[in-house]
């Protein structure tokens, strides 16, 4: 039935209840508050399909057959008799389909998707279900008074009913409301202390756990939540002893603080990018780099990017198909379960509680159940069976992992991605590693069969570890005369060599992709310079705040050119001369646009690496450092212009007001986060594992410890091969492994065939979804992520993201990304606890047994050993002096 309006004196009560929120939306934001209340109940009304199909659809054409008779009556009416007689059927179809249905209306039908104010003074939530009837007539008929002139306004720009209320994208959807409330608080104190504090915490956690084997990323999602309790205690400590009058912490607060955490845990990414620049200088060039001069790399590769992401907001934050809001936008919402559900606050602490006694069981006593490679154990002295069965150094085949941290690690949380981009991913995992791969390997490919299976070193002909300090100078560049002299040709395993190819072949296929799927998106937007092209709810509310001044962007660029020339021309230990910086970030800027909306659209980003490196390799071979230098300016700085417009998008869809302050927020916190990277990594330095920490092929460096550093080591081997050695040695027209350029053009093709089947075939949506970027890029976490990693990553998103998500949704966005959440911050304590109770004074303490992998992380020791008969064995000590299988 319909709902009865609210009696006078209920109102009031709200009212009181909003801490004069009211009273400021009537002064300052009146007549404009008004109207987009009235065009967010129409968005609601469309909301429609966002239930089961046959009534979704059923209620959206009983809405439009009701607004299409209001106009009529309007028209011919003679002031507002009309409007009440539409209004009037306006409700009672409403409660028609609601009898018909046997249910109560809905959002949408019969009153205006306006916000839930709750009593005694808490905050106002974004609710997802919840009725608001007060001043229901009141505002239907305000709206009545407006829908001429806003009919006559659309007609005359030709997209009368071309506005879509909704995000076409289904996560989006089901979180993000399409209302705003100009009165929230947002820029406050609460949020400088809040997000400072999460910040620093996110930044100093990811840097510890960077260096470790498995190197989880904690997502940001943990901070979230649990600043979501933190604003609100401040709020009522505000309220009780110095501000009575003080507004409730808000949702727009609350995303402010989400900012801070993004950055503090680098978007994602884990810490700084540069911080292994400063790793492999101190710990393995052994360069007497200075604090001061690595805070200056550190912060400007992360700022750099913000200085041209302006330029492309138009293109990557007001897209309709992005996903920045989706992840944890339902926590304010009402958080009264159903009968026999928890709320998320409880389920959130239950499942961190759990995850925090379950992992000192991989962290501390049983680490093997990281990676249980069961068929190595069945045949111990096989080196073919655990090259197959190994889940760290060889194919994974039947491998298993009980640990949270391996799911997530590298790849991040498998609960964040959507399912097709899983599935892609997927994919393309298996065709490279249980086809590709073996087919080289035991095809003998690049001399595969003479090095490990799965590796990401270099290393001579023999087999032998590759001497770097034999041909590099005291200034940390290629002695030719040595290098001749003793022919020393670096090699690296084919699984490394073939990882380069996917590299290369998924650049290309993300310019093709972009270009054949989104070309004319970007061609429409590009001439549409002063309009918008369909806006969605979204973006219309947003219009009522002012932009971002572009000159701020400008500025921030020129002042970090300006600062980044000048200390790369004062240390010349960083081999990056200026010419070379702008060419670093030009080659950004120029991919920002493609691979950002591959990101928005996949939730997975290509990267410029490879590229980057192989640019500079050609420019200045012989220079490790400065290649790795000007790969990062030309990578990071892309990736932070894409991460900063992610975090815009968050801000466009939770209207942050006003957008200056998100732009303050990201710069203070990324600054920040990068200052306490840099500070966690110089102490662990010197801190863990008597400071040879990373130092794997140290004879000193402790068996099977934790400190391996994955990504520093691969980082390091890339220095060599692309900066010291160059890739005209390594891939040139005489070299080894000059076939592998052949995959730019195989990327460049691949996605073709799929988009040309599309437009012969529009209505096979599935062709929509075969994303070859995706599947070519997620598979390049490899190294240093390993097939265990892929496995579990897997497993996990097919299960939540595909099984759950369409079998049981209501759970799905209730509990998600809360589980996501408190799964990382139960590892991220009890790590911490472990660490600092038994490691940080003593490194020795720890438990040597079969369980605690004796003979390798996974005791699969022969994974690593070569086939060829010829080759040096003295990788690993177990391994056989002939090829044994």
């Amino acid at each position: 039935m319909a709902a009865e309006p609210e009696s006078e004196d209920g109102a009031e009560k709200r009212r009181a209840g909003a801490n004069g929120a009211e009273k400021r939306r009537a002064g300052a934001n009146g007549a404009e508050g008004r109207d987009e209340r009235g065009a967010e109940g129409e968005a609601v009304d469309e909301r429609g399909e966002d239930g089961d199909g046959e009534r979704g659809g059923r209620r959206k054409e009983d809405a439009d057959e009701v607004g299409e008779e209001e106009r009529r009556e309007e028209q011919a009416s003679d002031d507002r008799g009309g409007k009440e007689a539409a209004e009037e059927e306006n409700e009672v179809e409403g409660g028609r389909e609601a009898a018909e249905e046997g249910r109560e209306p809905e959002d949408g039908q019969g009153k205006e998707g306006e916000d839930e104010e709750y009593e005694d003074g808490n905050e106002k939530a974004y609710t997802d279900g919840e009725e608001e009837d007060e001043g229901e007539e009141d505002d239907e008929r305000e709206e009545g008074e407006e829908e001429d002139e806003e009919d006559e306004e659309e007609e005359e720009e030709g997209e009368e009913g071309d506005y879509d209320d909704q995000s076409p994208v289904e996560e989006v959807a089901l979180t993000v409301a399409t209302f705003d409330d100009p009165a929230l608080p947002c820029f406050t104190y609460r949020v400088m202390i809040i997000g400072s504090i999460v910040c620093a915490l996110l930044a100093f956690v990811n840097q510890y756990f960077w260096f470790r084997t498995q190197s989880i990323i904690i997502n940001p999602i943990a901070a979230i939540i649990l600043s979501l309790y933190m604003g609100r205690l401040l709020a009522r400590i505000e309220r009780r002893y110095f501000n009575p009058d003080a507004l409730p912490f808000s949702v727009k607060e609350h995303v402010l603080i989400g900012i801070f955490a993004n950055c503090g845990s680098a978007f994602g990414n884990g810490n700084a990018y540069a911080i292994d620049i400063v790793t492999i200088m101190k710990q393995f060039y052994n360069v007497q780099l200075g604090f001061f001069p690595a805070f200056l790399l550190v912060t400007t590769t992360q700022v750099l990017g913000y200085g041209w992401a302006g330029l492309f907001r138009r293109y990557l934050v007001r897209r309709r198909a992005g996903r920045g809001g989706a992840l944890s936008l339902t926590l304010h919402e009402s958080d009264t379960p159903a009968r026999g559900m928890l709320t998320r606050a409880h389920f959130f602490f239950l499942i961190t509680a759990i995850s925090f006694c379950w992992y000192l069981v991989p962290g501390y006593l049983i680490p093997i159940v990281s990676c249980l490679s069961w068929v190595c154990w069945v045949w111990p002295t096989s080196i073919t069976a655990q090259q197959l069965g190994s889940g760290l150094r060889g194919m994974g085949l039947g491998a298993i992992t009980l640990d949270w941290a391996t799911m997530s690690a590298f790849l991040s949380s498998p609960l964040a991605a959507p399912w097709f981009a899983i599935l892609n991913i997927a994919v393309g995992f298996a065709l490279f590693l249980y086809v590709l791969v073996p087919i080289c390997y035991w095809g003998d490919v690049f001399a595969a069969t003479r090095f490990p299976f799965l590796s990401s070193g270099t290393y001579q002909w023999s087999g032998a570890l590759y001497p770097v300090d034999e041909i590099i100078t005291s200034d940390f560049r290629l002695n030719e005369t040595m290098y001749a002299q003793q022919n020393l040709a670096p090699y690296i395993s084919v699984f490394f060599a073939l990882a380069y190819g996917l590299g290369f072949a998924a650049l290309t296929a993300t310019v093709v992709h972009v270009a054949l799927w989104y070309g004319p998106e970007i061609y429409q937007r590009t001439m549409s310079a002063a309009t918008e092209v369909k806006p969605d709810v979204h973006t219309r509310l947003m219009q009522r705040y002012p932009k971002v001044p572009w000159w701020w962007f400008l500025i921030l660029l020129l002042v970090n050119l300006a600062v980044c020339i000048a200390f790369l021309e004062l240390n010349a230990f960083f081999q990056l001369p200026w010419w070379g910086l702008l060419l670093s970030a030009a080659l950004s800027l120029f991919f920002t646009l493609p691979i950002g909306i591959v990101t928005a659209t996949t939730n997975q980003q290509p990267g410029l690496n490879i590229i980057t490196e192989m640019i500079w390799g050609y420019i200045r071979p012989g220079e490790p450092i400065g290649n790795v230098c000007f790969k990062t300016y030309g990578y990071i700085s892309m990736t932070q212009a894409i991460a900063f417009l992610q975090d815009f998008k968050l801000g466009h869809y939770m209207k942050v007001d006003p957008p200056q302050a998100m732009f303050a927020v990201q710069v203070f916190a990324t600054i920040l986060a990068g200052l306490v990277n840099l500070g966690t990594a110089w102490w662990l330095y010197d801190t863990v594992e008597g400071g040879l920490i990373c130092k794997i092929n140290d004879e000193n460096f402790p068996e099977n410890s934790p400190w391996t550093c994955p990504t520093a080591n691969v980082f390091y081997s890339a220095s060599i091969i692309w900066g010291l050695i160059g890739p005209e040695r390594m891939f040139g027209p005489n070299a080894f492994y000059n076939n592998l350029n052949w995959w730019f053009l195989g990327g460049a093709l691949a996605p073709i065939p799929f988009w040309a089947l599309h437009k012969l075939w529009p209505r096979q949506t599935w062709l929509t979804k075969v994303h070859i970027p995706v599947m070519l890029t997620g598979v390049g976490m490899m190294p240093p992520a390993t097939p265990i990693n892929y496995i579990g990553w897997i497993t996990m998103g097919f299960i939540f993201n595909k099984l759950i998500f369409t079998y049981r949704k209501d759970w799905w966005r209730r509990y998600n990304y809360v589980l996501s959440a408190a799964l990382d911050s139960g590892v991220m304590f009890m790590a911490l606890f472990i660490f600092f109770g038994a490691q940080v004074e003593t490194p020795s303490v720890s438990l040597a047994w079969w369980g605690a992998g004796v003979t390798s992380s996974d005791n699969c020791p022969l994974a690593m050993c070569p086939t060829d008969p010829s080759a040096i064995t003295t990788v690993i000590s177990a391994c056989p002096t002939y090829a044994g299988s």
